[in-house]
């Protein structure tokens, strides 16, 4: 069977499977019935929930339509009407159909908004803050969300005042059926404000308590702040050397009247190594496996170490990664790597010793800005412009690192919704058998668009651009310069597939790069997907990427969920062919694509 055959088969066989009845939308436990506004409706039929299978008889029907009535009642008063009627039934159809007939009454409205103050009262300032955060009106309509969220907002304003001790009391609240209204009261302890002392280190583990007491984000006699511990306590655990990490105030009882409060941190280290391995598979590319040896906390530092080693057809490789979070200051990593290596491609074989540093800034919950330097040694051969020789270099390698990294993705390993962006630049000097600056510059971005509420079905692009500035074609050593093709590239070509070749097929790279992918990924269980894809790129010997070059894959996948990510099976052929390229790739790997 040819590629283009075995496409439209496995593509028939999609379309098969997404129209197979089974995999039809389910439908409502219980259908509502009434006149609703739209919202309401909404509202109650996602509390409703759906089946996946009809009712099996009238007794299985009459159970859903009771469960569905409580839910539309929960729902009803959550959104303020107190004044409805719910009553559950099964039609008289042959194959019963729950239902629930509702009608909502009038919606009843807020009235009278109090705040008692448990003694000792807070200052007049901050019971104003309290009333001003409130933030609901008579008149508006009495969801319980409301309200609940009204008493949150002031709870956290005063906290963040430095009232550590704040609490809520009871709250009192009157539905009033005479006038349709519904009258809270808020009880709420304010306590005293609380200046911080130091850190109090617990742990039996190894961490340094100097250490940990430099990263504390107040000084001494400083106000309460709720974020300021929370913050710390999460640095912690995403550091990934604790099993259990708890920030917490010393209790009221061991300080003396007046007195700073400690701050008590408690430690419980995870155990210190861990061993990982990893496999891969391409057609084009071969088979690869790696290993990871890490030991968490080596240095008392919440450090990570680990000693890693992979071999593979393309690239094989032994090395040792340190990394040191919060260097210096909260969010920030300090990130040292050395390897060995040794990398055979169709375009050239290279061997060497690769030594990197680079710093990382967490500016955001989502947003990373990371500046760093390498050092390589290296060893190449690939092939004169005419291939009629080998061409063998000797180089040092120096160079600078700017990247910009933006992810507003829901899933790292596998996004249904949000974006994100990569932008780097690698001012770079060689030395050696040629002597050569450059900048290597790229932009990377990809979105995530679900198609359907339930997000079962999502649209995914990915684009990416690059140039080398200020090089030459002939004095960039070739594994320096741009490929595309395969796996991580573009699907259907064999690795470094795309792009100008020599006149015996081996591939030259180029000085630009273009990469375009989409996919449309359906869920067809908790377990198992689909995809469709169509991927896309150019490699060029100008600096300017070309975008009117474009070779075209397409293919189909399969997604296996294993808990913490899918593992893939692709299956890929070229539509612009080249004589000697093979008609199908196939792909496996842990991850989406992009």
């Amino acid at each position: 069977m040819t590629g283009s055959r075995l496409f439209l088969a496995g593509l028939t066989g999609l379309a098969l499977l997404t129209a197979h009845p089974a995999l039809a939308a389910p439908q409502l436990r219980a259908q509502v019935r009434g006149d609703l506004p739209a919202d309401l409706r909404t509202r109650i039929e996602t509390a409703v929930g759906a089946s996946e299978r009809p009712s099996r008889n009238r007794f299985d029907a009459r159970q859903r339509a009771n469960v569905a009535a409580e839910e539309a009642s929960a729902v009803l008063r959550s959104e303020g009407y107190y004044a409805f009627r719910v009553q559950p039934g099964v039609s008289e159809a042959v194959i019963a159909e729950p239902f629930v007939e509702v009608t909502p009454g009038p919606r009843f409205r807020i009235s009278d908004v109090r705040i008692e103050w448990i003694d000792p009262a807070p200052v007049a300032s901050i019971q104003a803050l309290g009333t001003g955060r409130l933030q609901i009106a008579p008149g508006q309509p009495a969801r319980a969300i409301d309200v609940v969220s009204a008493e949150a907002r002031v709870l956290s304003a005063i906290q963040k005042e430095g009232y550590a001790d704040a609490f809520i009391g009871p709250r009192e609240v009157i539905v009033d059926h005479a006038d349709q209204t519904l009258r809270p009261t808020f009880r709420i302890s304010a306590g005293l404000p609380v200046r911080l002392d130091s850190l109090r280190v617990e742990t039996e583990g190894r961490t340094r308590p100097d250490w940990l007491k430099g990263l504390t984000p107040w000084t001494s006699g400083g106000a309460y702040n709720p974020d300021s511990i929370a913050n710390l306590e999460k640095s912690l655990v995403e550091t990934g050397a604790y099993d259990q990490v708890t920030v917490a105030l010393a209790p009221l009882e061991e300080v003396p009247e007046g007195g700073l409060r400690p701050v008590v941190v408690t430690l419980t280290d995870r155990k210190p190594h861990r061993l990982e391995a990893g496999a891969s598979f391409a057609s084009s590319e071969g088979l690869g496996a790696d290993m990871r040896w890490t030991h968490f906390n080596r240095f008392g530092l919440a450090d990570t170490s680990a000693v890693l080693g992979r071999v593979s057809t393309v690239d094989s490789r032994l090395g040792v990664e340190v990394t040191l979070p919060h260097w210096g200051r909260l969010r920030q990593s300090l990130n040292g790597y050395t390897a060995a290596f040794r990398r055979e491609t169709s375009a050239y074989d290279e061997t060497g010793i690769e030594v990197r540093v680079d710093v990382q800034r967490k500016r955001s919950e989502v947003a990373y800005v990371t500046v760093g330097a390498a050092l390589d040694y290296t060893q190449t051969e690939e092939k004169s412009a005419s291939a009629s020789a080998l061409l063998q270099r000797e180089q040092v390698v120096g160079s600078l690192l700017g990247a910009l990294a933006i992810d507003e993705t829901d899933d790292v390993l596998d996004p249904r919704s949000g974006w994100r962006v990569d932008v780097r630049a690698e001012p770079t000097l060689l030395t050696g058998s040629v002597t050569l600056s450059y900048v290597k510059a790229s932009l990377q971005g990809s979105a995530y668009l679900p198609l359907d509420g339930d997000r079962r079905t999502v649209l995914a692009g990915r684009a990416k651009a690059g140039s080398i500035l200020g090089g030459t074609l002939g004095g960039v050593p070739a594994s320096r310069r741009f490929y595309a093709g395969g796996g991580g590239s573009v699907r259907g070509y064999v690795f470094q597939g795309i792009g100008p070749h020599l006149s015996d097929n081996t591939p030259v790279g180029g000085l630009s790069l273009v990469e375009l992918s989409g996919e449309v990924r359906h869920r067809l269980s908790d377990q198992w997907g689909v995809v469709a894809f169509l991927d896309a790129g150019s490699v060029g010997v100008s600096q300017e990427p070309a975008f009117d070059t474009l070779d075209l894959g397409v293919g189909l996948g399969v997604r296996y969920n294993l808990g913490f990510g899918p593992i893939r099976f692709d299956l890929a052929v070229p539509l612009n062919r080249r004589s000697d390229d093979p008609s199908y790739q196939v792909y496996i790997s842990i991850g989406q694509s992009f």
